[in-house]
């Protein structure tokens, strides 16, 4: 494991903006235009049906993940050091399933809430997660682990 950061940069990718505001920011913007121009997304019964599905794979992805960190004893949260490479579990196929657990749940609630606006928001909001955290924390990731992390980032997919 290779260690080339400096003591002038803090031993965490120094994210600026917690990505569920990222994601929450996006949602309260889907439901402010639902206001100003109202679209459904699909029945009732479909949509809490769907919702609930999206729902679940929020909390299996974001309970799995979490726990495997917690297992670990490195931080989760992007304002914390990490001290080992996470990749095992949901990490074999995406490096970021927590985010994608928090889209799962933006999904769900724009489901269950009809809010169509915050469905074509989602991939702004991604894109937001993208630029604002995921690039510091891989850039972070990659100073800290060095090749590890590299090795890792060739194998697995950002996103799915």
């Amino acid at each position: 494991m290779e260690n080339t950061l400096t003591s002038s940069r803090p031993d965490h990718p120094n994210v600026k903006i917690p990505p569920p505001l990222i994601y929450a920011a996006g949602f309260v913007l889907g439901l402010w235009l639902g206001r100003v121009v109202p679209v459904s997304v699909l029945p009732k019964t479909p949509s809490y049906i769907a919702a609930i599905v999206w729902i679940a794979l929020w909390a299996v992805l974001g309970v799995w993940s979490i726990g495997l960190f917690r297992r670990a004893h490195t931080g989760f949260l992007p304002i914390r050091s990490a001290t080992t490479l996470v990749i095992s579990g949901p990490y074999r196929v995406t490096r970021n399933p927590m985010y994608l657990a928090l889209a799962c749940l933006h999904v769900g609630l724009a489901l269950w809430f009809d809010v169509f606006w915050a469905l074509v928001l989602l991939p702004l909001v991604m894109v937001a997660i993208q630029y604002y955290v995921i690039v510091r924390e891989e850039e972070y990731l990659e100073s800290k682990f060095g090749d590890e992390y590299r090795q890792y980032k060739a194998r697995v997919r950002r996103w799915l």
